[in-house]
């Protein structure tokens, strides 16, 4: 084995991993983010119905 094929190996592991970080971090972000957002905007639209009902009886 030469100095090319040891340099090419490594660089190509390198970039494997980083492959699967960039997924599972993907993949993460987009799993742990949803009930986050999903409560903001049931919070805004909780609000916007309280200033609905105050408008309306007001």
């Amino acid at each position: 084995m030469n100095m090319g094929d040891l340099l090419f190996q490594l660089i190509f592991f390198i970039f494997l991993i980083g492959l699967f970080a960039a997924v599972f971090y993907a993949v993460r972000s987009l799993v742990g983010k949803g009930p986050d957002k999903q409560e903001r905007i049931e919070q805004k639209l909780d609000r916007i119905i309280e200033l609905l009902e105050k408008n309306h009886k007001g």
